[in-house]
């Protein structure tokens, strides 16, 4: 299920983003600071090119590039937003 990153509080966003930019294998060696990439991911989100996929039966969420989301999930989003 996808999730429309103005759902959610700012906060609960801005911890999203940082446990996603922060885990183990995200930085790949790139040293950039920590809000330049929180700032890279929120923009992201902004425009439409990443999404926030939300897992009912674990409860949890992740980030991904929209590219990357199965097509039926993009639909049943904007039917959702209608």
């Amino acid at each position: 299920m996808l999730i429309p990153a103005n759902m959610l509080q700012a906060e609960t966003l801005t911890l999203l983003i940082e446990d996603f930019v922060t885990r183990d294998g995200t930085d790949n060696g790139d040293e950039t600071p920590l809000q330049t990439r929180v700032l890279r991911v929120r923009q992201a989100l902004d425009k439409g090119e990443a999404v926030i996929i939300f897992d009912p039966e674990s409860e949890q969420c992740q980030l991904a590039m929209k590219r990357d989301v199965p097509k039926e999930w993009l639909n049943d989003l904007a039917d959702s937003l209608d």
